[in-house]
């Protein structure tokens, strides 16, 4: 009977520090934030590094850009924190009073409606937009590498590096999702991707890529506030598909059909000023670490080095399918006469009794904390204290459901309560 006593009572502790830092986040980002710009302004000789935190390093006078350096951790980690804070106070203090404002009274469907608000994305549009290499892929690839950035440019990129970052703390902060392994690997493939593609100068694709991904953050939010739901929900299918399986597919075709004929293999070596090469690729692997570990040193293109990057892009292609082919099968439930709300109401008490299991396992384990007692009846402890369990839904309703109802839980396409 100890052995799972003690498991309980370890769950319980180590759960404690996340539930607490989840519903702190706003005074963790704006005191930690505060002490930085007390810090800076109270302590002028501090400012050689506390800047780095505000500032983006690396600024040239002579060309008016930025070149990429190790300071820029100081900015990305800025980015994290100050975005934890956003996120958690839009959420708390915002969307979800204008979730409730527009008629939405369910504490899940307004916290859904609040993850869901749209993105900034309005500097990725135009940056793309502005650029050579609008609506050219082959100019993805052209007068590589360059070893310095406009500031809009640089910015952008590590605050993507730093929102990715934050979504993978945000993940493990909050409830486990159906999809929650999912999610981390999603995550990781992005955060190494923009880290090496920034080390090795490719935020041309970087953004194009953004562009693609961050356009259906523009369709989230109406997806459970409208009456044509159904229609809203088309417009989403659609615009996935196009963007992410195949506008995303024609650059993994253009990195591999035109990089190899314009982005030869090569090195150079040298800052912006001072570029020295081509050289051939030298032997061995070490030359692969050296755009991490010096910025100006040597950086090269080799076919290795092609078919890893290709290699991630298809990664998080393969990782995309699965939510794909979930949507499909709502549109395909749609289309015999289903419609999209209808389909995630079928199994809404399975949600009520995850939240709850969760709950009363934290519970227990506080209870046996508290009390001290090695063994203990719960269910008879709950009966003598008249606290009820909610009904609980078959095995077959949740493995025949649970996929479906986790896609338009992410979405937001669902009934409305009067």
């Amino acid at each position: 009977m100890a052995g799972p006593i003690k498991t309980t009572t370890r769950y319980g502790l180590l759960q404690s520090p996340t539930q607490w830092l989840f519903e702190h986040q706003i005074g963790v980002s704006f005191n930690l934030i505060l002490a930085l710009s007390l810090i800076h302004t109270c302590r002028p000789q501090e400012r050689w590094w506390t800047s780095k935190f505000f500032n983006l390093s690396g600024y040239n006078p002579a060309t008016g850009k930025y070149a990429i350096g190790h300071d820029d951790l100081y900015f990305v980690s800025f980015c994290v924190i100050l975005f934890c804070g956003i996120r958690a106070g839009s959420m708390e203090y915002v969307l979800s009073p204008l979730a409730r404002w527009c008629g939405q009274t369910n504490k899940k469907r307004i916290t859904r409606f609040s993850e869901q608000a749209p993105l900034i994305v309005v500097y990725d549009k135009y940056i793309y937009t502005t650029s050579p290499y609008y609506l050219k892929l082959a100019e993805l690839w052209t007068d590589w590498p360059q070893r310095e950035l406009e500031g809009l440019t640089k910015g952008y990129v590590l605050a993507q590096l730093a929102y990715w970052i934050q979504q993978m703390i945000v993940v493990n902060l909050e409830a486990r999702r159906h999809d929650y392994w999912q999610m981390i690997a999603h995550h990781c493939a992005t955060i190494a991707l923009i880290s090496s593609a920034y080390a090795y100068h490719h935020t041309r694709v970087t953004n194009l890529i953004f562009v693609l991904m961050d356009i259906i953050e523009l369709i989230f939010p109406y997806l459970g506030f409208t009456t044509i739901c159904d229609v809203i929900f088309g417009v989403f299918l659609v615009t996935w598909l196009i963007t992410r399986h195949v506008f995303y597919l024609m650059v993994c075709y253009s990195a591999y059909n035109d990089s190899p004929r314009l982005m030869p293999a090569s090195c150079y070596q040298g800052s912006a000023e001072d570029l020295q090469g081509p050289f051939p690729v030298p032997e061995g692997w070490s030359y692969l670490l050296t755009p991490f570990r010096n910025p100006t040193g040597i950086v090269c293109m080799s076919e290795g080095i092609r078919i890893g990057f290709l290699s991630y892009l298809l990664i998080l292609q393969a990782i995309m399918i699965p939510w794909a082919w979930a949507i499909v099968r709502v549109a395909i439930r749609v289309v015999r006469g289903d419609n999209a709300e209808d389909v995630r109401s079928d199994d809404e008490e399975e949600e009520d009794e995850v939240d709850y299991d969760e709950k009363t396992e934290y519970e227990n384990a506080q209870i046996v904390e508290e009390v001290g007692a090695e063994v203990i009846d719960f269910d008879a402890w709950k009966r003598r204290h008249g606290i009820k369990q909610p009904a609980r839904s078959s095995g077959a309703s949740i493995s025949r459901h649970s996929d479906r109802k986790e896609l338009l839980n992410r979405i937001g396409c669902e009934r409305q309560i009067e």
